[in-house]
């Protein structure tokens, strides 16, 4: 579910009767956000379109599990057993155990963030970050969503992604991000034709500060991207062309432990023959 500013309501989802008992139930799960990490009895109730007296009954359930936590003042968070759960996700926490050594080694270049990222829907989601004390600040976190047409690490997943998914995404109006300069649905299709080509992305922005993102296509087995990685660091100082072969090195190797398996260039081939 999208993130929603902390000044808006939570709106409703309108979980139906007619819905299976474990949907309804998970409804009011997806009430929670970035912005809004704590929430009331009232406000999930509202959120999944459910009695407050039936949203109780399922939070007690949550809550027994483990899966929310009640605060001493009533409102509810999310538990720290959904997040072990969560954690055993094999599109995060395989590709980020794989990824996390050389994410450390780009750490090393700039003592700013690395970030990986996968797709989900019309999202990227964050699955692991690296980043100073003293890093510039940004508006990432583990585990947060990141929209694709907007970000480094999402217009290399959209611009890998299928043709139906650009499409979709890009009927859709784009929203304006604070700090980037707005795109139109046109201008954004040629920008994911120069990342498709470059097999690199670039997104300069000024809030919450003025930082320069630089990402690479993650491949796996079958070439396919099944994550992104980035660099974000200060928009001055260091070079774009400094980091961009620094990036598209380290996606490389994680494509490689991943099991991808690069095409041997006829030249390379020659030599291999020249010199067994």
């Amino acid at each position: 579910m999208p993130d929603r500013p902390a000044t808006e309501p939570v709106q409703e989802i309108h979980a139906q009767h007619g819905q299976p008992v474990l949907m309804r139930a998970l409804s009011l799960l997806a009430g929670f956000s970035d912005k809004r990490r704590s929430l009331s009895l009232v406000e999930l109730s509202r959120a999944a379109g459910m009695p407050p007296a039936t949203a109780l009954r399922f939070l007690r359930h949550f809550t027994e599990w483990g899966a929310l936590e009640r605060l001493e003042d009533g409102r509810y968070v999310i538990g720290v057993r959904l997040w072990e759960i969560a954690s055993l996700a094999p599109r995060g926490h395989g590709i980020r155990d794989i990824a996390l050594p050389y994410l450390e080694d780009l750490y090393e270049i700039t003592h700013q963030h690395v970030l990986l990222a996968v797709r989900d829907g019309r999202d990227a989601v964050l699955i692991d970050r690296l980043s100073s004390k003293d890093a510039t600040e940004v508006a990432y976190r583990v585990g947060g969503r990141l929209p694709l047409p907007t970000t480094a690490v999402g217009r290399i997943l959209l611009a890998h992604g299928s043709p139906s998914l650009q499409d979709e995404v890009l009927a859709s109006p784009i929203d304006a991000v604070p700090g980037t300069a707005p795109v139109s649905a046109r201008e954004l299709r040629m920008v994911l034709a120069d990342v498709r080509r470059a097999g690199v992305s670039t997104v300069h922005r000024s809030l919450p500060s003025k930082t320069v993102s630089v990402a690479a296509p993650v491949l796996g087995p079958g070439a396919e991207v099944v994550a992104a990685l980035s660099i974000v660091m200060p928009d001055k100082g260091i070079l774009e062309h400094e980091v961009i072969p620094a990036v598209r090195t380290a996606a490389r190797a994680i494509s490689r432990d991943l099991g991808y398996q690069p095409a041997t260039s006829a030249a390379v081939r020659h030599l291999r023959e020249a010199h067994p």
